[in-house]
């Protein structure tokens, strides 16, 4: 188990570091290409050469780059995990049949339920299930220390289940803000350049001037594509997140519903 955390917690490290040596690759041998360029020293690319207008963009470009690839990456590793914790099956359907199994008082078939659809909502409602049997069967305890028992069981799960499924989101949510801020950085060293070019010997040098303005608009469109990305992602992902808690607060409002009523 700690060898499995240890290996989750190098997994963001592992991704940065992999995607910006991919991303400078690609910005070095791809975008670089002296084929295209109208010179060898890669200056001026060629006309509507769209590579080459993006190496222009300067050394900002394979970091925004590497956001882009981060928040795809991590997109899909989102995607991955939040299917493995929905399950085999669909939500709502599983959790209609739990309920129906604790209104015929079929414990061991809700179990059953749950051993077929697997997932982080299963993992805590299963648990759920096992506190309901035991209290059911104790008398020590009062009605609503029973109550609070299985409550306490169901949230213990819950919160044992959500950092699997928030894990790696705050990255998406921190690049959002960060491409925008790459491509205004862009933007303003861009057009540095350009000003300067303008202003060499009382007369604007057409390739540096060139270079300036796509510097500009290079790293600004790139740094919106990658934030507009990185923010869908993380609202989609976070509302699937809350389509899986709904379903275990629905799940588990049933058990402790059920069992008040059975029992009381």
């Amino acid at each position: 188990m700690q060898k499995k955390g240890s290996t989750s917690s190098l997994f963001p490290i592992l991704v940065i570091v992999v995607s910006f040596i991919v991303c400078y690759l690609i910005f070095e041998f791809v975008l670089g290409n002296p084929g295209n360029f109208v010179d060898e020293a890669r200056d001026k690319p060629k006309v509507g050469n769209l590579q080459g207008i993006m190496y222009k963009g300067g050394y900002l470009v394979p970091v925004i780059l590497t956001m882009l690839l981060m928040v795809i990456v991590f997109s899909i590793e989102r995607m991955l995990t939040l299917a493995r914790a929905r399950g085999s099956g669909n939500i709502g359907s599983f959790v209609r049949k739990i309920q129906f199994c604790l209104s015929t008082n079929d414990l061991e078939g809700a179990e059953k339920e749950c051993n077929r659809q697997k997932g982080s909502v299963a993992n805590v409602i299963k648990s759920g299930l096992k506190k309901y049997a035991e209290m059911a069967n104790n008398k020590e305890l009062t009605h609503e220390q029973k109550l609070l028992a299985i409550q306490k069981e169901i949230e213990e799960s819950t919160s044992l289940e959500l950092p699997m499924l928030q894990k790696n989101l705050p990255f998406i949510a921190t690049i959002a803000p960060l491409g925008t801020l790459g491509g205004l950085i862009g933007t303003v060293l861009g057009m540095i350049r350009a000003f300067a070019a303008m202003g060499q010997s009382g007369a604007a040098d057409s390739v540096a001037l060139s270079i300036g303005i796509s510097e500009a608009l290079v790293n600004t469109a790139s740094g919106i594509i990658t934030s507009a990305l990185a923010i869908i992602a993380y609202n989609y992902f976070s509302n699937r997140i809350d389509t899986l808690t709904y379903a275990i607060d629905e799940a588990g409002y049933s058990i402790t519903n059920t069992f008040d009523s059975r029992f009381n």
